[in-house]
């Protein structure tokens, strides 16, 4: 693509878990607990990925439709605070080019006997490659996913 372009965007996703917020973060500290719910579609290839848990630690996972792009998810983790807060930011590429860089973070509050989640997103999206409005759609996929192991799981437990 010729043209340089940047659209900035925030986005809130907000969800309600049947479960205690040691056991949401959890879902997101634990790398095994984590490849449960962060997952590509059925269709696509993946790696194995990288997690390092941990302020500064990096997290990487890439993967794509049979025959390409491979779409590549790349983080560090900014701040962490165990069973409350997890800021990270993150870039993400296809192929080659870098197509947006983002700041997340993730609150987790009490609520009742479960969790609220509140994900909020900063993003700069790059020269049309991506754009806030897909990026949210994939982020509500990912927390149904989350809220799914979880429920699952308690189901196991």
């Amino acid at each position: 693509m010729s043209t340089r372009s940047v659209t900035h965007s925030t986005f809130v996703v907000e969800r309600v878990y049947d479960a205690s917020p040691a056991r949401v973060f959890h879902a997101f500290a634990d790398p095994e607990a984590k490849a449960r719910w962060f997952t590509h579609p059925d269709e696509w290839t993946s790696d194995e990925g990288t997690m390092d848990f941990r302020v500064g630690g990096r997290e990487t996972v890439s993967g794509g439709p049979k025959g390409g792009p491979v779409h590549s998810f790349s983080s560090i983790y900014q701040d962490i605070v165990p069973n409350e807060r997890i800021v990270y930011s993150y870039d993400m590429h296809m192929d080659d080019v870098r197509t947006s860089v983002s700041l997340a973070t993730i609150e987790l509050f009490p609520s009742g006997a479960g969790t609220r989640l509140v994900m909020t997103e900063q993003g700069a999206f790059l020269d049309g490659y991506d754009d806030a409005g897909s990026r949210e759609q994939g982020t509500n996929l990912l927390l149904d996913a989350l809220g799914t192991a979880l429920a699952a799981e308690s189901a196991d437990a």
